[in-house]
């Protein structure tokens, strides 16, 4: 596992107390968590070799719960082969929601790593009626090998639930993914980040979570927030410096059901979308032109901040219609702090950069055929840019544009 492993031996040769703990929220879970704990229990590395003994453990918090989702884990403990701790707790209505939940457990997770002597320790996060893959925790522990501080899963729909949402709805969800797809290599084309290479993808759910010990405490741990705790996690540990992996081999599966336990949740996003199969997308997924401007401009800010070169920005930042000085002030103001600090400020005052109407599913087959010429192009920019022949005179690739300059994607 890249240098990182889950169970490393003290001196006198015994196994440490366990550097990897999976914290799992679970509320009225009892027909699912059968089947998330039996996945974790099926955890093997590349070669097959089984990890449900190489030391993890798992906390299960049974928040407010009123049908014996508790006793149902507790009955499956013996047959597990990592340690099961399960904890009930009634949760007062401040934070008896996911975000709350999910903060209640982790920060249960991280105190037990601290009392166990592993500063150096991971903690995991999914949910009750997910179930992640075979290779999910070798997987996030690979990716902090690489130099990681937390990962970001990706996440599917359990294949039972997915047919049963009908064949519109699934039309949709292709539809949606096969853009998502092409606007998250746009992003890596444009906007490379080391630590985060190809192939990756733009998701930050609850369900698939990994973060060390050290950059959960630095940044407070988890937002207590009743909804986007997930989102909000991963953006505050990028405004705090942290390398975040949007892994695609740290997989889960998770149901895709209508009740929803919060209002505004996905449950009520997808009771929307299957009642109106042309609803608008997420607010993010913008159309693929306007995609790559931001995705080159992006780019471009992060090559220079990195270079603490942000004194250039005034040279073009007029055109994203900043007031006089704006530009200069921002860029001295956060050249300091993480680049993610700066870019949300420069988000938050120009008007060029804020984010549009949504698409529609019916606007996606246009915008899909757009964004496969733009990463065509996008490739074959970056193909000639690593060619050793390369003319002195050629065009700089696309994601070198300087964002001043507008637009050179193929039309």
């Amino acid at each position: 596992m890249s240098g990182w492993s889950a169970d490393l031996p003290d001196r006198a040769g015994q196994p440490r107390a366990a550097a990897v703990v999976v914290a799992i929220p679970a509320r009225d879970e009892r027909d699912h968590v059968a089947g998330c704990l039996a996945a974790l229990a099926r955890q093997r590395d590349p070669a097959g070799r089984p990890l449900g003994d190489s030391g993890f453990e798992v906390i299960l918090l049974a928040n407010n719960c009123a049908d014996g989702t508790a006793a149902a884990a507790r009955a499956l403990a013996d047959a597990l082969p990592y340690p099961l701790m399960v904890r009930e707790v009634e949760l007062p209505p401040s934070g008896a929601h996911a975000g709350g939940a999910r903060k209640a457990v982790m920060d249960l997770a991280a105190g037990t790593l601290e009392a166990r002597g592993r500063p150096d320790g991971l903690i995991l996060t999914t949910d009750a009626d997910s179930r992640v893959s075979s290779t999910w925790l070798n997987a996030n522990l690979e990716a902090i090998a690489a130099g990681a501080d937390a990962v970001a899963g990706y996440i599917d729909p359990d294949p039972d639930d997915y047919l049963a949402l009908g064949p519109i709805f699934g039309r949709r969800g292709r539809l949606e993914d096969r853009y998502i797809r092409l606007v998250a290599e746009i992003d890596a084309l444009c906007d490379p980040r080391p630590h985060d290479p190809w192939p990756n993808h733009r998701v930050a759910s609850g369900a698939s979570l990994g973060v060390t010990l050290e950059a959960y405490r630095s940044i407070g741990g988890l937002p207590l927030l009743p909804l986007g705790e997930d989102a909000a996690f991963i953006h505050a540990l990028e405004r705090g410096g942290f390398r975040v992996r949007h892994s695609m081999q740290a997989s889960v599966t998770t149901s895709c059901r209508f009740d929803s336990r919060a209002r505004g949740g996905a449950g009520d996003t997808m009771r929307i979308r299957h009642a109106d199969s042309d609803a608008p997308c997420d607010d993010d997924i913008e159309p693929a032109r306007r995609t790559l401007r931001r995705a080159i401009l992006k780019g471009r800010l992060r090559r220079l901040h990195a270079a603490d070169g942000l004194a250039e920005v005034p040279n073009w930042a007029g055109r994203l219609r900043l007031g006089e000085g704006e530009a200069e002030r921002l860029a001295t103001a956060h050249a300091n702090h993480a680049f993610a600090v700066f870019w949300d400020a420069l988000l938050a005052v120009s008007p060029t950069l804020t984010t549009q109407r949504p698409l529609r599913p019916s606007e996606l087959p246009r915008e899909i055929a757009s964004a496969q010429r733009i990463v065509h192009a996008l490739r074959c920019s970056a193909l000639r840019a690593n060619s050793p022949a390369r003319p002195a005179d050629r065009p700089a690739p696309a994601a070198e544009t300087e964002p001043a300059t507008g637009l050179t994607s193929p039309r």
